[in-house]
């Protein structure tokens, strides 16, 4: 066996899925299916229908690189992320695309602003201009799209979170970083303790840290509080989260934040208020972000490896380009407790 096929995942082996496959699946010629795709005006609607179901069935991506480019794989690496409003994000980006462009290597970029339907998509479309390699943010897909990342033959590096990966993965416990800041809170003596994290649904990590903050809290024998904002993270709903948690919740003396951005806004509301901090209210994020840190009082915090991360798993990801065997598939970058003066 190769080099590059012992670095490949172990279900790897079949073949991905010829346009001839989506040909006889859908009942067609070869040349109609051919014609679908590259000249749909020809083809009548249902049986275009047809041939774009029979696509989906088997997980057929078209080569979209024209004339002599398309048996080769090209230079670009496709980056999936969230958001590209969020700093935590342009950061693991860097860490990727610093490391990518000095091996050769070009990135492009997709956003999917938290939707995995709108993830699916981006990917089939990377993997149809025939990307080196896929790097993806999280480990959570819709079916579909995790079936289509399993078959790929080429490396897929999830990252931002730790887990059962379809390939390589980079990233951190996330609950283990929930349940550190519990418990930081807890150590300093704080009980009545709040939670405030921003649509959860889209936003899985924070409830990956909610579920650490939990056990902490029971682990301690104390109710765990959760308040969700239906809007993700910002300095205006960190304020709202504030004034929210001092109605619904008049006994608090701590609030865990999801992210610093709710954190900071709230730190900064909570001045304007005339709220001693941590006195009268105790404020805690997540991220490390600079601008908590060039607060005052300034925030306490989990600090993440973002740019490390990216740099990491890009490092992974031209090993096994490269052919080259390693052991770890999956690389923990861990986390660190920033204490504050806001706790």
């Amino acid at each position: 066996m190769s080099k590059r096929n012992d670095n490949t995942r172990h279900r790897r082996g079949s073949a991905q899925p010829t346009l001839a496959q989506v040909a006889e699946l859908a009942g067609v010629s070869s040349i109609t299916a051919s014609r679908a795709l590259n000249d749909p005006e020809r083809v009548n609607a249902a049986t275009r229908q047809r041939i774009l179901d029979a696509m989906e069935r088997i997980g057929y991506v078209p080569n979209l690189v024209a004339g002599s480019l398309a048996s080769a794989r090209s230079r670009f690496i496709a980056v999936v992320v969230p958001s590209l409003a969020n700093a935590v994000f342009i950061e693991v980006i860097q860490g990727l695309q610093s490391t990518f462009e000095a091996a050769g290597y070009q990135i492009l970029l997709g956003n999917t602003d938290y939707d995995i339907e709108r993830e699916h998509q981006l990917i089939r479309t990377f993997l149809g201009w025939s990307c080196s390699a896929l790097v993806t943010a999280g480990l959570r897909h819709t079916p579909a799209c995790r079936e289509l990342l399993a078959g790929c033959d080429r490396p897929v590096m999830e990252v931002m979170e730790l887990g059962e990966a379809i390939d390589l993965n980079v990233g951190l416990d996330h609950e283990e970083a929930g349940s550190c800041m519990a418990r930081h809170l807890l150590r300093r003596g704080y009980r009545d303790i709040v939670y405030v994290g921003a649509r959860m649904e889209e936003d899985y990590r924070a409830a990956m840290r909610y579920a650490g903050h939990r056990a902490a809290l029971e682990s301690a024998g104390l109710a765990p509080h959760l308040l969700e904002l239906d809007r993700l993270g910002s300095l205006e709903a960190g304020a709202e989260g504030l004034d929210r948690v001092r109605q619904q919740f008049p006994r608090a003396r701590a609030i865990h934040f999801a992210n610093d951005d709710l954190a900071t806004g709230a730190l900064l509301h909570a001045l304007r208020l005339g709220l001693q901090v941590p006195e009268e209210i105790a404020i805690a994020g997540f991220n490390g972000l600079p601008l908590g840190q060039h607060v005052t009082p300034r925030l306490t915090t989990i600090q993440s490896s973002r740019h490390t991360m990216g740099r990491l798993a890009a490092e992974q990801v031209l090993l096994c380009l490269a052919g080259e065997k390693f052991e770890a598939r999956r690389q923990d970058v861990g986390f660190t407790l920033l204490e504050g003066e806001s706790t």
